[in-house]
C-alpha cells in the first residue's frame, strides 16, 4: 500500500495540472497560484508560487494614408451646330479602254432632296443609265434607260509569258503485295 505522502503528492499534481490547464480556477484570477489554500486540505504546504510574468508583443497596427483625390474638371462638351439644311455633291467616273470598263456616278443633296444618276456599259454593249430622286415625302424613285447597240464589250486579253515545263518525275518501284493470310477479306 502506498504511503500517506504519495496520496498528497497525487492531489498536488492534479491541482497543478488543473491550474496550468485553466488558470484562474484555483486563485480566482490569472495571478500567481497559491498553495496556501491547499494547506487546509492537509497537504502541509504553506508556500506561494508566483507565475512568471509573460511578455506579450503588442499587436502591430498598420496605418494607411487616405488616398489623395484630385478634383479634375470634366471637359466641357459642346454640341456641334446642326445644319438645318445640309447639302453635298459628288461625282466620279471610270473609262478604261484596255478593260472596256466604263461607268460614272453623281449625286447631290439640296433642300432635303437627293438627285443622282449612275451609268455603266453592260457586257452586251448596251449603256444602262439610272436617274433617281429621293426625299422624305415621295421616297426613292428611279428611271432606268437602256441605249446603244447590242455588241460585245471589248475585253482585253493579257499576254502570258511562256510556261516552263517541269522535269519528268521519277516513279518508284512497285511495292510487294501484302498477303492477309486466311482472314478472308474480299479485296485480297
Amino acid at each position: 500500500m502506498l504511503g500517506p505522502n504519495v496520496g498528497q503528492l497525487f492531489i498536488l499534481c492534479c491541482a497543478c495540472a488543473v491550474a496550468t490547464a485553466a488558470p484562474g480556477i484555483l486563485d480566482g484570477g490569472y495571478g500567481g497560484l497559491s498553495y496556501g489554500s491547499l494547506g487546509s486540505l492537509g497537504l502541509g504546504l504553506g508556500h506561494s508560487i508566483a507565475a512568471a510574468p509573460v511578455a506579450v508583443a503588442a499587436p502591430v497596427i498598420k496605418t494607411y494614408a487616405a488616398p489623395v483625390v484630385k478634383a479634375v474638371a470634366a471637359p466641357v462638351v459642346q454640341a456641334e451646330p446642326i445644319d438645318p439644311n445640309p447639302a453635298y455633291s459628288y461625282a466620279y467616273g471610270v473609262a478604261d479602254p484596255s478593260t472596256g470598263d466604263q461607268k460614272e456616278a453623281k449625286e447631290t443633296l439640296q433642300n432635303g432632296v437627293v438627285h443622282g444618276s449612275y451609268s455603266l456599259v453592260e457586257p452586251d454593249g448596251h449603256v444602262r443609265k439610272v436617274t433617281y430622286t429621293a426625299d422624305k415625302i415621295n421616297g426613292f424613285n428611279a428611271v432606268v434607260e437602256r441605249s446603244g447597240a447590242s455588241h460585245a464589250a471589248p475585253v482585253a486579253i493579257a499576254a502570258h509569258a511562256p510556261v516552263a515545263l517541269a522535269a519528268p518525275v521519277a516513279v518508284a518501284a512497285p511495292v510487294a503485295k501484302l498477303s492477309l493470310g486466311s482472314i478472308g477479306h474480299p479485296w485480297r
